[in-house]
């Protein structure tokens, strides 16, 4: 009933920028949080950064300074802007949206910073 849609990855050379959507469908009533988690092989999925419905950012330590999430509300959209990557930040990242109870998450998008 409610789709997540991640575009906007792909492969970029250290210190390059790439940005990351996520644009929510279907029955959509109210979206309380809405994130970015990433998981690289042979590792867990690590949260990224979180917004908040009243705007307030939280950030991974490894992320911070250089990753800026924002979401526009009346497009039910999530953001994800990256820049200054390194290659410790390739992994596949995953949209995830909370509303009430549930949580729905992308397809994930697969971001690549070669050295």
């Amino acid at each position: 009933q409610v789709q997540l849609v991640e575009s906007g990855g792909g492969l970029v050379q250290a210190g390059g920028s790439l940005r990351l959507s996520c644009a929510a469908s279907g029955t959509i009533f109210s979206i309380d949080n809405m994130g970015w988690y990433r998981q690289a092989p042979g590792k867990q999925r690590e949260l990224v950064a979180l917004i908040f419905r009243s705007g307030y950012r939280k950030y991974a330590d490894s992320v911070k300074g250089r990753f800026t999430i924002s979401r526009d509300n009346a497009k039910n959209t999530v953001y994800l802007q990256m820049n200054s990557l390194k290659p410790e930040d390739t992994a596949v990242y995953y949209c995830k949206v909370s509303m009430g109870p549930s949580e729905y998450w992308g397809q994930g998008t697969q971001v690549t910073v070669s050295s």
